[in-house]
């Protein structure tokens, strides 16, 4: 909650002409914005790319005034990074891979979109649900576990910008996974579809 009344603290702050609180803004959030673009498109270059669009967006929404303060400004970055990141797709005619085996399968030639849309509520509700795990780990274990996971790098990488050696890195990343299988073992989470 806290969280929320300093964001909208910051928008308005901004929108009175205050520079400085929209750097605030984005880099309290650019972790997370970041890695949810980067999780759809699977290209750090393109990833980049539509976080700044995004908030070229944000700003010109915020200068001309249309946006409407109901203390949720990071829900409402991610719809436009979603937005954009379904803008891309469509732009560059390119949706995602089918993965089938080497059977033929019907459904690898024609589409059916309610089949595609359901896929695509699922796929977000498991995204949404992996987000909140991995909210709950300790901060080195998290901080890992994007830097590998969502942002591609190596442990090498990871030791260099963490300040730890690889062993240490390993091992947040080892305990990293164990604690989210128990979390998703204790509270029953089926993250499949």
């Amino acid at each position: 909650m806290e969280l929320q009344i300093e964001d909208s603290v910051l928008v308005k702050k901004y929108i009175n002409g205050e520079e400085k609180a929209l750097e605030v803004l984005i880099s309290r959030h650019n972790q997370k914005i970041l890695s949810f673009i980067y999780s759809k498109v699977l290209n750090r270059d393109v990833a980049e790319d539509i976080f700044q669009d995004t908030f070229i967006k944000v700003i010109k929404t915020l200068k001309r005034g249309s946006y409407s303060e109901e203390g949720k400004f990071l829900p409402w970055v991610m719809r436009i990074a979603h937005n954009l990141i379904i803008d891309h797709f469509r732009k560059n005619k390119r949706m995602p891979k089918f993965e089938g085996s080497e059977d033929f399968n019907i459904f690898s030639v024609i589409k059916d979109e309610k089949l595609n849309v359901e896929k695509q509520i699922i796929k977000d509700q498991i995204d949404s649900d992996l987000s909140l795990l991995i909210e709950e780990l300790p901060d080195d274990q998290r901080e890992v576990l994007i830097m590998r996971i969502y942002k591609d790098m190596s442990f090498k990488e990871i030791a260099e910008n963490t300040g730890v050696s690889i062993n240490t890195a390993l091992g947040r990343m080892r305990y990293a996974l164990i604690n989210l299988r128990k979390v998703v073992q204790r509270n029953n989470i089926v993250l499949t579809n």
